[in-house]
């Protein structure tokens, strides 16, 4: 398998995208050490990579059905199964490994981390609740940032938690909006074939306000300064253009504004936490 075909495979900008996730968790932590910020990487990115290629794997005939995903490379017959299978295996040995280089609390937790990146995709197959699944797979990127830190489980990174869940089961409904049809006719479950459209982008609104609500709650209980804030009112402003874009009659469209804006708002909060505590650092 060449890099080209691994990138497609694994979505390599989705890895990019979720890295802050628990980065995030490094800096509310206190900032941590080298060692920390490697390992962290690591982990992470070995996790993104079992995760997708599990996701890639199980769910490579429902992709092969529908014209949204049959390009991908495990429907096009640019790669087997068995390897994306290694592939897999492969990186949640190097996640454990990873975790257990950070302390032994992240050792431990690190096989339900396992445990919760292998059946994601098998919960949309009986469950309309499979967005919060979801959500609960990437909380474990800021939650584990923190613990791979302090070793020890606080407020602080379930609330951090609760930030990513909230979000990303928002954005997994919008996303789902576009399979309505596809999911119907295959007996698949979402939010929107359960609750129609209109319902569940309530239900993804409801999401974004509980998302920006823990991320205020944070900023209040950490002390955050202007940095924090200001990325806050941008992602606030992302999260409401988002809702909007849903709301488009060409949803598919819509989808592909919704997720490359989305990749955005990552990066503007972990860069106003960033500065914000490096102003603290320098300070002291």
């Amino acid at each position: 398998m060449d890099f080209k075909t691994f990138s497609k495979l694994i979505m390599i900008e989705q890895t990019l995208f979720a890295l802050p996730f628990a980065l995030l968790g490094v800096l509310f932590a206190g900032g941590g050490t080298i060692q920390n910020w490697i390992w962290v990487v690591i982990a992470l990115t070995a996790a993104r990579t079992a995760g997708m290629s599990f996701n890639r794997v199980i769910d490579a005939d429902i992709d092969a059905k529908n014209p949204r995903t049959a390009e991908r490379p495990l429907p096009k017959g640019e790669i087997n199964r068995k390897t994306v299978w290694l592939t897999a295996i492969a990186a949640c040995l190097i996640f454990i490994f990873s975790a257990w280089m950070l302390n032994p609390l992240c050792f431990y937790l690190s096989f339900f981390g396992v445990f919760l990146l292998f059946t994601y995709s098998f919960f949309k197959r009986f469950s309309a609740l499979s967005h919060f699944y979801l959500g609960l797979v990437e909380a474990a990127a800021p939650i584990g940032g923190y613990l791979a830190v302090t070793g020890e489980i606080s407020f602080l990174p379930v609330l951090l938690g609760i930030i990513i869940l909230a979000w990303i089961a928002g954005l997994d409904i919008l996303y789902a909006l576009a399979d309505m049809g596809f999911d119907r006719e295959h007996h698949l479950h979402s939010l929107p074939v359960s609750l129609g459209r209109k319902r569940a982008l309530g239900v993804a609104a409801l999401c974004y306000a509980i998302s920006m609500g823990a991320m205020i709650l944070t900023g209040l209980l950490t002390g955050q300064k202007g940095p924090y804030w200001i990325a806050l009112v941008v992602i606030a402003g992302i999260f409401f253009y988002q809702l909007l874009l849903a709301r488009r009659p060409d949803i598919e469209e819509a989808t592909v504004k919704i997720l490359k804006i989305n990749g955005i708002i990552a990066p503007v909060l972990f860069v106003g936490t960033l500065i914000d505590y490096a102003g603290r650092w320098l300070v002291d």
